[in-house]
């Protein structure tokens, strides 16, 4: 075991892609080595992620990975809303349920009755199976059989530790993520779980950044690692984006982590009433802090209005659409964020041209982005993680819409490297250095009242 991790090999999970990228720690440079697509499996007995090949893709990324630079250590980041069952033999007792899937909504009375209040676990109810809580009361109750044979119950970054490792492992960053399985601010799992008798299934909570254990000794030979390679605990991908920032920034800041969720996080701000019926709750940070939050789903947003090749605007098209002007108002997804039971639409006519379009979108994800920021209290600078750090007109109608600076994260996405830094000795330093900062612009903010007015 090397006593200076210098690279690391970090699996990213996503709910839409996953990757295997090499950190190196010193430049905090990232290559990606590997990116497949991850989709769910509609057969079997319900919608559910094809773990399997996920982990033969984990372990070719790994492969791959040794032949740029023998990685150091590896650490897993994943999303959140998903847990895995163990049966006693490690493997699963049933499949990992896509959170999408509406089947735990048919006894979601019964769990309503069980699950921990919002004070309790800062955790609203959530279509589907988006609290994790109510996959597994379903499963319970939908597979007796097989819900008696889970020995074992992790979230899903620390899964693919176990496989790597052997050590079965929660952390606090994917147990705070909706799942109605934590208390935040007691920092143990929730009256719930105590309730369904689960206590004793839950494996136990480690650190983000603690050293579970070393490589199996079979894994080690396959991908050609040398068998005391460190796996490291693993953190809930959102997390790993707000890490480095807690690491490097002074309070109160705000990280919008981008992705196929958007996910707002205040740190240090104005204390507000959450409310969860407009998708606010609590996450968890990689030192078990609570976190105010709000999210809703703009990347599955920016996808289903735009298509696969999104065509950039020029200023031309910006002002077109900041003149006329075209607004799109939500709701394009209606199960997430804070306009849930409002449905989209286009004032006063849907914009078709493609530039134009393209930055319509963007301003109507950026006064979302703006009202989760109001909804959580949030002050200082917005720092932007991931994709829509990329789109200017998404940043600049932000800093408009909220009044501060938006600061774009150097990089396409800061998850690996929060992910990464879980595994370094110290902080290193440069962390917030080389960001863009976006400021307000005056001409833009007659076109954020418009849209504000229009959702009232």
């Amino acid at each position: 075991m090397p006593e200076t991790v210098r690279t690391v090999a970090v699996v990213d999970i996503g709910k839409s892609n996953a990757k295997v990228a090499l950190v190196d720690l010193a430049s905090l440079g990232e290559t990606v080595v590997a990116r497949t697509a991850n989709g769910v499996v509609e057969s079997g007995p319900y919608p559910h992620f094809d773990t399997e090949r996920l982990w033969s893709f984990i372990l070719d990324g790994l492969t791959r990975a040794r032949h740029l630079a023998m990685p150091d250590a590896i650490v897993v980041t994943a999303h959140g809303g998903s847990g895995i069952l163990l049966a006693a033999d490690g493997t699963l007792a049933l499949p990992m349920l896509d959170y999408e899937y509406s089947g735990p909504e048919t006894v979601a009375a019964e769990y309503d009755a069980l699950r921990p209040a919002f004070a309790e676990a800062g955790s609203p109810r959530l279509p589907g199976g988006l609290n994790v809580g109510a996959q597994f009361f379903w499963q319970s109750r939908a597979f007796p059989d097989a819900f008696a044979r889970v020995s074992t119950i992790l979230m899903y970054p620390q899964y693919w530790a176990f496989r790597l490792c052997g050590v079965a492992a929660n952390e606090a960053t994917s147990l705070g993520a909706h799942t109605d399985l934590w208390d935040p601010h007691r920092r143990d799992f929730s009256s719930m779980v105590d309730r369904l008798g689960w206590r004793k299934l839950m494996a136990p909570v480690r650190k983000a950044g603690d050293r579970l254990g070393m490589l199996r000794s079979g894994i080690a030979e396959r991908i050609g690692f040398p068998e005391d390679t460190p796996v490291f605990c693993g953190i809930h991908d959102s997390n790993a984006s707000l890490y480095p920032h807690l690491l490097a920034r002074p309070a109160p800041f705000t990280v919008v982590s981008t992705g196929t969720w958007v996910i707002v996080m205040a740190v240090g701000g104005e204390t507000k009433v959450l409310d969860p019926a407009r998708d606010t709750l609590i996450n968890v940070n990689a030192f078990r802090d609570p976190v105010p939050s709000a999210r809703f789903m703009g990347g599955r947003e920016f996808s289903l209005l735009l298509g696969d090749k999104p065509v950039t605007p020029d200023e031309a098209d910006i002002a077109r659409v900041l003149d006329t002007p075209m607004l799109l108002t939500p709701s394009t997804d209606q199960g997430s964020g804070p306009f849930q039971h409002r449905t989209a639409e286009w004032l006063p006519a849907e914009a078709t041209e493609p530039g134009e379009r393209f930055a319509a979108v963007s301003f109507y994800l950026a006064m979302m982005t703006a009202t989760c920021l109001d909804l959580i209290g949030a002050q200082g600078d917005t720092v932007v993680e991931g994709p829509f750090g990329q789109n200017r007109c998404f940043a600049r109608m932000l800093a408009t819409a909220s009044g501060r600076p938006v600061v774009v994260s150097k990089g396409s996405t800061g998850t690996s490297i929060g992910a990464a830094l879980l595994c370094a000795r110290e902080t290193p330093s440069g962390l917030a250095t080389g960001d863009t900062v976006i400021a307000p612009e005056p001409a833009w903010s007659t076109y954020a009242e418009r849209w504000r007015a229009a959702v009232k």
